[in-house]
């Protein structure tokens, strides 16, 4: 190589002797672009991964594999996922993430985790379960053990077992309840043409669902039902981001959020004893991006109060909704600075760069939770476009929760080859991959969001070392205690194992 090159290889050779990311020092028997392809390739999430001879065997089948995706007429990552899904789930690679141990789920809502066919099919046949239909089209529910009183813009309040017995066939009345708590449909760029759109049913959804899930008993078991769906996709420990809503009795007394704490413990002790291999969950106090600064307070020093009376089950606090017409962390300044000022700890798990728009107030959140130190940031999605806190993040180790489907349903991005989680995996900057909502996807709780990722971020260029550092990323930046990261980091390891033996059968 001449002209640039003869420039350029001084420095290379010299960086290649000195780099902590390269994989093995340059010995001079390779020529300079072999040594820049070997460069490169370290960088990489997982680049500094040494497979064993067996997990080399079985990188060596899943490259295969890879490449049958990869040349197939339709790349499902370069396609909506709601037209994806069918592909993704007859895939080789699919079935092969479906087994393999993921760790941990670290950015989850506390209601989408359930698949919404059990919702339907199981909650609302329970007894005392009354629906009524809005002027919007869609409806709401109520567990009460009277007549509910009527509400505004809402039609009076049915038994539903009473509305099935006249029907007699329920089937459709079901799939009109599943069509409204989910965002699935078949031609999504019809459906929803801008974020907004997508955003205002988004959040739809939740209102659906809010009358079932916060009725108490429901609270305890969809949470018991969330879990094990977690633990059927092989992930063994979960944080949940739960606004901690007020729940209700039959008889309509209303339970605080020290109740739901308090259920929230015995459900993950419940579960815990039935199924030993999990570790565990822990949640994040969410509140709506929408509240003013006075509310701000109080609600901080309520999540204070939480952490301090619930420290083995409440892991922190974060903001939720759309993060483009929410308010942005700066505002809530006085409010996120009263722990450090009390001398207090509470950890935080800002989402933030959950958006598209460059240079409005929304645009400096991902600057601002670095300044309020948080422990992760969610999504992260406008990252790249600020070169000094990206280079932040990576110094303080803060890694980005990767939620691969929830951007593109939410319109950031259309096709996964273009996301900047792709850049930022090429430079090896700290990541986990998590699911956000895959209930209102229609998503599993974590292995289809791994294939977005794992084939349109990388491509062949991510292996079995990348999928490695992932699933021991996701339990590493866990709010775990040190000790029993430690431990449940050797756990995950002896499933790896157990997985990469078994697949080569």
């Amino acid at each position: 190589y001449g002209g640039k090159w003869a420039v350029f290889w001084p420095a290379l050779s010299q960086w290649t002797f000195c780099t902590t990311a390269s994989s093995s020092t340059f010995d001079g028997s390779f020529t300079e672009r072999e040594a820049l392809i070997r460069l490169e390739a370290s960088r990489r999430t997982g680049g500094n991964i040494t497979l064993n001879e067996r997990e080399k065997l079985l990188d060596g089948k899943l490259q295969k594999l890879k490449q049958h995706d990869m040349e197939a007429r339709q790349f499902p990552p370069s396609m909506h996922f709601f037209k994806a899904k069918r592909l993704i789930d007859q895939s080789p690679v699919f079935s092969l993430l479906q087994k393999m141990p993921k760790g941990a789920a670290l950015h989850v809502h506390d209601f989408a985790m359930v698949g919404v066919d059990w919702l339907v099919k199981n909650v609302t046949y329970r007894e005392n379960c009354y629906v009524c239909f809005t002027d919007e089209q869609t409806m709401q529910f109520i567990f009460s053990s009277g007549q509910p009183a009527s509400r505004p813009h809402c039609s009076s309040w049915t038994l539903l077992r009473s509305l099935r017995e006249k029907i007699k066939n329920s089937t459709d009345l079901d799939n009109s309840f599943i069509r409204n708590l989910t965002l699935f449909t078949e031609d999504p760029d019809k459906a929803y043409p801008s974020q907004d759109t997508v955003w205002k049913r988004f959040e739809q959804a939740f209102l659906v669902a809010y009358g079932l899930v916060t009725y108490a008993p429901v609270f305890k078991d969809y949470l018991y039902e969330g879990l094990r769906q977690f633990y059927e996709d092989n992930i063994m420990y979960v944080e949940i981001r739960a606004l901690l809503p007020v729940t209700y009795e039959l008889d309509g007394r209303l339970n605080n959020k020290d109740w739901s704490m308090r259920a929230c413990q015995d459900v993950v002790r419940r579960f815990t004893a039935n199924y030993p291999d999990f570790l565990g969950a822990r949640v994040i106090f969410t509140v709506h991006r929408g509240i003013n600064a006075t509310e701000a307070v109080k609600t901080v020093e309520e999540a204070m109060t939480l952490h301090t009376n619930f420290p083995d089950i409440m892991a922190g606090f974060d903001f939720v909704g759309q993060e483009d017409l929410g308010r942005p962390l700066w505002y809530f300044k006085d409010a996120l600075s009263l722990p450090e000022d009390r001398g207090v700890n509470l950890p935080y798990f800002f989402h933030a760069g959950e958006t598209d728009s460059q240079g409005t107030d929304v645009d400096q959140n991902l600057m601002d939770a670095l300044l309020f130190n948080t422990t992760r940031i969610g999504h992260g999605f406008a990252l790249p476009r600020h070169p000094v806190v990206k280079e932040m993040s990576r110094k303080m180790d803060v890694p980005l929760e990767i939620c691969p489907i929830s951007n593109q349903v939410l319109k950031l991005v259309s096709d996964l080859r273009d996301h900047p989680a792709a850049v930022l995996m090429a430079e090896g900057h700290p990541v986990v991959i998590s699911s956000d909502d895959p209930a209102l996807f229609g998503a599993t709780a974590l292995s289809h969001d791994f294939y977005e990722a794992f084939m349109g971020f990388g491509g062949m260029s991510f292996n079995l070392g990348t999928l490695k550092e992932l699933v021991i990323n996701s339990l590493r930046y866990s709010s775990l205690p040190s000790q029993t990261k430690k431990k449940a980091i050797e756990v995950l390891l002896v499933k790896w194992d157990k997985f990469v033996s078994e697949s080569l059968l």
